[in-house]
């Protein structure tokens, strides 16, 4: 699991708390806000919406779904990608492209597999960047659905909670003769403001980012593996190509990947 996100998701519920039982009455001051009426409008009108914006139910699900994968740990690492790179440089260098193919059995990456057996198979490097890179757009579009979804989420919350918001006042001017229950009115109806602000700033919001963050993240390791892989198909000399690929790192990365051992794997392979 992601501790930054389950972390951040319990203090941000227990700051809202806090606020709310900090005040004179203390913790009786949390039953004024609760409301029924005010959770049906916020989030089932919310919820309807998006459900107007899929493409189809499966895909809304799909969408929904996907907050799990803010809950767990992405673990993308170029650095880890470029070795890998520069290990299957070396087997070409020495065995030719040939002997990829028995490598790629023992990869579990579907976009690396697919690209060795491009280079294997004699395929046109220029027409393997294609079919690469429309791989590459194809996940990218299917990553900004969710993220899209989330962020759309995000911003019918505070709108669906204006919406309830409304609702109450025109229900508490109808009924202005009572003007004792005109402030008890008035705290009701703001409470759908409330749990929309919640709903977009508290989960869909911040939910947006993180899968921003994690698409990001592929999308870079996976156009380092790209290069990677049309530099292995040129027969370029591993510790070139180690250098061509550090530079998607950041000058931190590059440090700790030379420190880690990456000059050594390619000056072996330079060397044959």
């Amino acid at each position: 699991m992601d501790i930054t996100t389950i972390l951040g998701l319990i203090l941000c519920l227990v700051m809202v708390v806090l606020g709310i039982v900090t005040g004179d009455e203390g913790a009786a001051a949390m039953r004024h806000f609760g409301d029924r009426v005010s959770v049906f409008i916020t989030l089932g009108g919310s919820i309807s919406c998006m459900l107007m914006q899929a493409k189809s139910l499966p895909i809304f699900a799909s969408c929904f779904k996907s907050f799990t994968l803010a809950l767990k740990v992405h673990n993308v690492d170029p650095a880890e990608g470029i070795k890998h790179i520069i290990n299957l440089s070396n087997v070409a260098r020495k065995e030719g492209l040939l002997a990829l193919e028995e490598a790629a059995n023992n990869i579990d990456d579907e976009f690396l597999k697919k690209g060795i057996m491009l280079i294997v198979d004699g395929t046109d490097p220029e027409l393997v960047r294609s079919i690469m890179d429309t791989e590459l757009s194809a996940i990218e579009e299917r990553h900004n659905d969710k993220v899209m979804f989330w962020a759309n989420w995000g911003a019918m919350g505070p709108a669906w909670g204006m919406i309830g918001t409304l609702i109450g006042l025109v229900n508490m001017l109808y009924n202005m003769e009572d003007m004792a229950a005109i402030g008890p009115s008035m705290a009701v109806a703001l409470l759908t403001t409330l749990y929309g602000s919640l709903l977009s700033n508290w989960i869909c919001i911040p939910i947006s980012f993180k899968l921003k963050m994690h698409n990001t993240d592929e999308i870079r390791m996976k156009e380092i593996l790209i290069e990677g892989l049309l530099s292995i198909q040129a027969g370029e000399n591993p510790r070139v190509i180690e250098e061509k690929l550090k530079s998607f790192l950041s000058p931190s990365a590059r440090d700790a990947m030379s420190e880690g051992g990456g000059e050594g794997a390619a000056a072996e392979g330079g060397e044959a």
